[in-house]
């Protein structure tokens, strides 16, 4: 399935079990863990269904026996749970109207969990909550034809958005649970854990380690031969989630439950190769007489436990990260932005820190990004391998990032995949490591010039069918108005000022376009041509459109005879698709081929121009290589902000239409609010019966 497929069944599937919620009275805590379950359900059924058919195949026959019935081990074998009849989708959608369907689900779900140590009393058992109908309607939503058919990959990245989505509704202790899959998967990308033990001290739902498989994948490998997952997490529910999100993205991991100040349950000081976590922010209330804590080996830099005075744990969860690693290990993580410039006793451990030669990269990232919190964070890595190298030991790269990002809704940032990709080359440059930025320009400017090659052909095409309507529907005009003078207005409407502009626009985009090759030079006259025929077109299109609307109301053409045998109708969707497939459709995101075409042509051109060499250079503004001679000068910050600077020069990549698009999303949430507040507020006065 291709990602707008993906994203389109995604969106529809939260949309119906979310409309479902609205209409109970259920709270999205309460109905979070059920549906997560149903998901994880369905995806075991198909992934049984699969394994047993292609088991059956292999299975000899015996001549009076028949073949064997099949047994746990031959799915195991294929790294397939076995479901029990009980457990199977197929027979929970097809009990009677009569059947307490809460209670056979419940009893799904602890079938599973008998056959399953490490899912004991993992999931979920509390569908009696739910009315007959509701579950009914949710084994419905998810026994859709199209999942029917999907495999194991689709079925991750579904539980994935339905985390998202939950966590972006408040259920789940406030969203805690979900560190937003920009930031993992950027700390994914910079350290790059492609072997060995990897270690979440605050795992949540294992995002960390489900991105960790995507990356590995990505390079052709499978995360169970490289890789071994340790989490730990306090939370039971969290807990829960993490185990349940591994299996259905096929993962095995060791998660174990415990307070991480108190407990270290996997021992792991100086043994992971790395270490990622989204640690809870400014947590206060650690309890610091313990022994656990007073004596505790994570909390030692320059041979003694560092413990900070001030009642905030933001240096013990540092310092656990530090610590957990390997001479050779690598660690990144999210931190409060605070933390960077703290002072008094936790300045003296950064101080440390920063002497060691491990911090790395330190990158600012703005505000919004976390579904619960809108400040803004930064993450931090550490290489010790740093620590032996002389030349590496005194540099840290300072990323400011808060200016790049991609607004999702009115009260959510991201960052694009584009956009990930060029921090990670910046780091990728900085390391000395030239091969990710050119593939990653390279990949850029190749797509640009495939995009080129699409739109000159749909801009053909497009072209005919506005020649082919115009012509159409000017003859009919025409001649209707030498019988009927009042339509002359018709006939005058149809002469638009700057069709015959438009056509040049157009010849000269597919002229160009058609030569399109993979350099920046070419593409960059392209990605302008692209740039402005967008609006000018849009709006003849529109302009005809209404003309030709106007007219068939104001002079009643359903019942002419010559304008139905027009057939105009199918000529007008024909011109509509086309001018969709260019200019694009958003209710559906999709850019278009003209911005897309742009697009990955400013995405090259954002990477070159900042490091036209090829190679890594500080840029005002952006990014600067700092020593510790230099940090130490600073009071031991670790902000990127004070030491990048300000960029004064303009910015030729601003895009004011992505902005004015920010402002109309912002302006909706605004306006949504607006609505239930106001709601609210008639409500209150109703009960107060004024």
């Amino acid at each position: 399935m291709q990602g707008k497929q993906l994203r389109k069944l995604e969106a529809e599937l939260w949309r119906a079990a979310d409309q479902l919620r609205a209409n109970s009275k259920l709270t999205a805590s309460e109905y979070s863990m059920p549906v997560l379950g149903l998901i994880f359900l369905r995806h075991a059924y198909n992934r049984f269904q699969k394994v047993k058919i292609e088991v059956e195949k292999t299975l000899p026959s015996h001549p009076q026996r028949g073949k064997r019935p099949l047994t746990k081990k031959d799915f195991e074998e294929q790294n397939s749970m076995f479901l029990p009849d009980k457990a199977q989708f197929d027979y929970l959608v097809s009990l009677p109207e009569s059947a307490d369907i809460g209670e056979a689900i419940d009893n799904a779900m602890k079938l599973i969990e008998d056959e399953y140590d490490n899912l004991k009393g993992v999931l979920p058992k509390n569908f009696s909550i739910f009315s007959k109908d509701l579950l009914r309607e949710l084994l419905r939503i998810f026994n859709k034809e199209v999942l029917q058919k999907a495999e194991g990959d689709l079925f991750g990245k579904i539980y994935e958005y339905f985390l998202n989505k939950f966590a972006m509704t408040g259920a789940q202790e406030g969203g805690e649970f979900f560190t937003p899959m920009s930031l993992v998967q950027t700390i994914v990308n910079v350290i790059e854990p492609d072997h060995g033990i990897v270690f979440d001290p605050a795992c949540g739902s294992a995002g960390m380690f489900v991105q960790t498989g995507y990356f590995i994948e990505s390079e052709g490998l499978k995360p169970a031969e490289k890789v071994t997952f340790y989490g730990q997490e306090k939370a039971e529910l969290n807990t829960k989630l993490a185990k349940m999100n591994l299996t259905v993205h096929g993962l095995e991991g060791n998660i174990q439950e415990g307070n991480t100040f108190y407990e270290d349950k996997h021992n792991l000081v100086g043994g992971a190769d790395f270490v990622m976590a989204n640690p809870p922010f400014n947590v206060d209330g650690v309890d610091k007489s313990k022994d656990a804590v007073k004596k505790d080996p994570r909390l030692m830099i320059d041979g003694k436990v560092n413990l900070p005075k001030n009642d905030n744990a933001n240096y013990l969860w540092i310092q656990y990260f530090y610590n957990y690693l390997k001479p050779t290990g690598r660690a990144g993580f999210v931190m409060a932005s605070s933390a960077s410039d703290a002072g008094h006793s936790e300045k003296d451990i950064r101080e440390k820190l920063v002497k060691t030669g491990a911090v790395d990269v330190m990158m600012a990232i703005g505000n919004n990004f976390f579904y619960t919190r809108t400040l803004p964070c930064t993450l931090w890595f550490f290489d010790r391998a740093k620590e032996q190298d002389i030349e590496r030991k005194d540099k840290v790269l300072m990323l400011d990032a808060r200016k790049i990002y991609r607004k999702v809704t009115s009260k959510v940032n991201d960052f694009s995949p584009e956009q990930l990709q060029n921090l990670v080359c910046i780091v990728n440059l900085y390391r000395g490591n030239t091969e990710k930025f050119e593939s990653t320009v390279k990949g850029y400017l190749q797509t640009s010039a495939d995009l080129a090659a699409a739109t000159a052909e749909a801009t053909t095409e497009l072209q005919k069918q506005l020649q082919k309507v115009l012509k159409t529907v000017s003859d009919f005009a025409t001649k209707y108005a030498k019988e009927n003078k009042e339509a002359k207005a018709f006939v005058d409407a149809l002469n638009i000022e700057e069709t015959a502009s438009i056509y040049e626009q157009q010849n000269k985009l597919i002229a160009e376009a058609k030569k399109a090759k993979a350099d920046i030079n070419i593409l960059e006259s392209i990605a302008h041509l692209c740039k402005t025929l967008r609006k000018p077109q849009d709006k003849l299109i529109k302009q005809l459109l209404d003309a030709i609307s106007t007219a068939a109301k104001e002079y009643q053409l359903s019942k002419n005879k010559d304008w139905k045998e027009l057939n105009l109708k199918e000529q007008l969707d024909q011109l509509k698709a086309l001018q969709q497939k260019l200019s694009g459709n958003p209710d559906e995101e999709e850019p278009g081929l003209l911005h897309e075409t742009e697009y990955f042509y400013k995405q090259a051109h954002w990477l070159t121009s900042r490091f036209p060499d090829g190679v890594y250079t500080d840029v005002e503004g952006l990014c600067k290589v700092v020593t510790q001679k230099e940090i130490e000068a600073k009071d031991w910050s670790l902000s990127p902000g004070r030491y990048v600077g300000v960029d004064t020069a303009t910015d030729d990549d601003f895009d004011y239409e992505e902005r004015l698009n920010e402002i109309h999303i912002e302006l909706d949430g605004l306006n949504e609010e607006a609505i239930a507040l106001a709601k609210t507020i008639s409500e209150n006065f109703k009960e107060l019966a004024i």
